[in-house]
């Protein structure tokens, strides 16, 4: 039996909670009605700082990091703008990845900003980098401001319809592009034949 297909979610905030962590968390749970895929999920600011900061690639968990992105088949990553560019913690990982790190995977970006004057953020500042490591295809972004992520009143923060919508739609991407797998429907297909109306 061969081993289930791999998502894997990198959270690029250096704080928890937070936004873009909540949108990486409405993908994980769109992705997890899957059976047929694994995901698994890293977050950048668990790892060591100084291994990060100094490049310390035989550390075991700068190992182990590296490792699932090699091993994972579609990346999603998701980042905080700060000054109109990617989390300075997400960057100091990137620095870290091989040049084809990203090689025949698909990359589905997401990013969160306090405003939407940020949001050429992800084509201008992150979409290069992706490209740089060699990303097989890097599927149109999702950018939420704070004002569409609220937080409820136990402290989560829950993406607004709008945002809800364009993260279905992401997600089919990514399974239609990285694993050539139809979105899952609420209801069959029913076919015309069958139709009945009344008036």
């Amino acid at each position: 039996m061969s081993a289930k297909p791999t998502v894997l979610l990198i959270a690029g905030s250096p704080s928890d909670p937070s936004r873009s962590a909540a949108l990486l968390d409405a993908v994980s749970l769109r992705l997890a009605l899957h059976s047929r895929l694994t995901v698994e999920r890293l977050n950048i600011r668990e790892l060591p700082a100084e291994a990060l900061l100094l490049a310390q690639w035989s550390h075991p968990a700068i190992v182990r990091a590296l490792a699932q992105v090699a091993q994972a088949q579609a990346i999603v990553v998701a980042t905080p703008v700060y000054k109109a560019a990617y989390s300075g913690v997400l960057k100091v990982f990137l620095d870290l990845l091989p040049q084809t790190a990203l090689k025949d995977k698909t990359v589905l970006p997401l990013a969160t900003g306090g405003s939407p004057h940020h949001m050429l953020a992800l084509d201008y500042a992150l979409r290069p980098v992706l490209q740089s490591l060699a990303a097989r295809h890097i599927l149109p972004g999702v950018y939420a401001t704070d004002s569409q992520l609220p937080r409820s009143l136990d402290g989560v923060y829950e993406p607004a319809a709008d945002i809800s919508a364009r993260l279905d739609e992401a997600v089919a991407s990514l399974l239609a592009e990285g694993f050539r797998m139809p979105p899952l429907a609420g209801f069959s297909a029913v076919p015309f034949s069958q139709v009945r109306c009344s008036v």
